[in-house]
């Protein structure tokens, strides 16, 4: 089978990027969806869902590890951040 080139588009708002300092991970049988969250307390907001198959997050988890050890190999150990504090209460989602 030939290999096929796949062009992809990026719109100029996507490429610019979001900031996130929290994900929130939830899955079902069928899927994972991955909230990024941009937390300034007393509240947050999500500024991205990504919705994805079981089998692609696992490839995922994979290319960040291995993106991870080529940063750690060229820039050094990544120091973890600590576990940031608890507001007093659970996370949620509302709506506007």
């Amino acid at each position: 089978m030939a290999e096929q080139e796949i062009k992809i588009e990026i719109e100029d708002k996507i490429a610019g990027g979001i900031y996130s300092n929290l994900a929130i991970i939830s899955h079902s049988e069928n899927e994972f969806i991955m909230d990024f969250v941009f937390v300034h307390p007393p509240k947050g907001k999500v500024n991205s869902r990504v919705i994805t198959s079981p089998s692609h997050a696992k490839r995922l988890l994979g290319a960040l590890l291995q993106n991870i050890e080529k940063y750690e190999q060229k820039f050094g150990v990544i120091k973890e951040a600590p576990e940031p504090p608890k507001f007093g209460g659970s996370v949620g989602f509302s709506k506007n």
